[in-house]
């Protein structure tokens, strides 16, 4: 499919990948690369993610939320490890063993059914239980865990292959006390589980923002998110990172998101534009109208907030952002025409827009933004 026939697509960077790897292969030092995938690779598009993923050997795993994510990998040509990071109805189960994944246990039932199904088949299966550190969401507390070590005993094929928690604070705050009380308490609970006879072989609490700032909490295995698409987790968080002496130019952008002008109209001063007339013009004003809206997931938030690039030049959005459809000033671009190309998000000429600036002006994360860009937008792999 070619940029000329579309009006809304989302280009993504194979060189900008390749650098990004490059870059968590470095910080991890050896130890085993497991990048999340989730959420439709953070709105980059799972399969164009995981076909660009495959030439690089470095890259051991995948980590997924869901079992249809680990099938998409699967059917994409992923034929290396899988993490199945989130819960798996009971009923859908069987599909870890016919997947070939490693869970990510945190609660007793699947593990116990995990269980008899490696012994019904006869087949190993590998987990990774979640201890609970402090985040409170998913996990296991100290309490917890003699009952979970008596299952890994009953069933013999059931493996406790890893041992992973999450830290609750270590992206919004340049102070990492909070981590390191759950980065020690993460290290009590494994103690425990060799007590209890499941010695885990990988221990991982490492996130893009753990791996990123501490060494110590990368033990044998890193899961980075954000940061494989080329964004930092946050302000802190880059900020943390140059204050010990790193570099800027460690990640490289993924995705960039455009689309075209479809209509210009001129308007006289003192028009309404958009729903619920929130904007008003004061001078005369030529106004372009854009085939993306909130359904797209360019967010409502961005109403009257955001600006686009035209030509180069910046154009304020201007209005409610509708389901379909946003409206933008291009009087100061006299240049733009019917079907120009329009950057959403990433650079045109000397301008760029970033999904981080989009989060500050829709008061949210630059992970929101990204995630949540339909997944029915063509995505187009370039070089």
């Amino acid at each position: 499919m070619k940029t000329p026939t579309l009006l809304n697509w989302i280009s993504l960077s194979r060189a900008a990948l390749e650098q990004n790897v490059k870059a968590l292969a470095g910080l991890a030092k050896k130890r085993i690369l497991a990048p999340s995938v989730k959420a439709n690779a953070y709105g980059h598009g799972l399969p164009q993610i995981v076909s660009m993923l495959i030439p690089h050997k470095e890259v051991e795993y995948v980590a997924v939320h869901s079992i249809e994510e680990a099938i998409t990998c699967r059917e994409h040509g992923w034929r290396r490890k899988i993490m199945l990071l989130g819960p798996v109805h009971p009923a859908a189960l069987d599909l870890v063993v016919e997947c070939d994944l490693e869970p990510v246990i945190f609660d007793k039932p699947s593990l116990s059914a995990l269980g008899k199904i490696a012994a019904r088949r006869g087949r190993k299966i590998l987990t990774h239980l979640k201890l609970e550190t402090g985040t409170n969401r998913q996990g296991i507390t100290e309490k917890e865990l003699p009952a979970f070590a008596a299952i890994y005993k009953r069933y013999p094929l059931l493996k406790a292959h890893g041992a992973s928690t999450h830290f609750a604070n270590i992206e919004d705050t340049t102070s990492h006390e909070y981590a390191l009380y759950q980065l020690d308490l993460f290290v009590t609970l494994t103690n425990r589980m060799r007590k209890l006879g499941i010695t885990p072989k990988l221990r991982h609490t490492a996130s893009s923002a753990a791996m990123i700032l501490f060494d110590k909490t990368r033990f044998d295995l890193v899961r980075p998110g954000i940061s494989l698409y080329g964004h930092w987790p946050s302000k802190e968080t880059y900020v943390s990172f140059l204050m010990s002496g790193g570099h800027n130019e460690l990640f490289a952008p993924v995705m960039s998101w455009k689309t075209r002008i479809t209509q210009i109209k001129d308007l006289p001063a003192g028009a309404f534009v958009g729903y619920g007339c929130t904007y008003r013009t004061t001078t005369p004003t030529r106004l372009a109208v854009l085939p993306i809206g909130y359904y797209d997931g360019y967010a409502r938030a961005l109403s009257n907030q955001a600006y686009v690039l035209v030509r180069g030049k910046r154009a304020p959005v201007r209005g409610r952002i509708c389901m379909n459809l946003i409206m933008v000033d291009i009087t100061h671009i006299p240049g733009a025409r019917l079907h120009d190309e329009v950057t959403l998000i990433g650079r045109d000429k000397s301008e760029a827009i970033s999904a981080e600036q989009l989060a500050a002006w829709a008061g949210t994360i630059n992970y929101e933004i990204l995630s949540r860009l339909s997944g029915g937008i063509p995505r187009l792999i370039e070089k």
